[in-house]
């Protein structure tokens, strides 16, 4: 947990020091995207060789999709909140 925080804590500074330079943010935007690809496709095989998901994948899907759905559902709309309460310009 120690670990999580301080690499936060890390992040925040090195993205607060390089928040002006235009091609850092750009090749960190690029190694982002492609580090949770590599997550997924790792969580991809986690799961597929795990024998107990497989073998109850019927009783665990219907479950999976509820819960998918709830968490799309929600973050949208906390995005959307966010949107309205911080970025959302407002009428004199």
């Amino acid at each position: 947990m120690t670990i999580v925080l301080l690499l936060m804590i890390l992040g925040g500074l090195v993205g607060w020091l390089i928040r002006d330079k235009k091609k850092l943010l750009k090749i960190n935007s690029r190694l982002t995207t492609w580090s949770i690809y590599t997550l997924l496709f790792l969580l991809g095989i986690s799961v597929g060789t795990n024998d107990k998901i497989i073998d109850n994948f019927g009783q665990i899907g219907f479950l999976s999709v509820l819960i998918t759905l709830f968490a799309v559902v929600g973050s949208a709309f906390v995005a959307w909140l966010c949107y309205i309460i911080f970025f959302k310009k407002q009428n004199p």
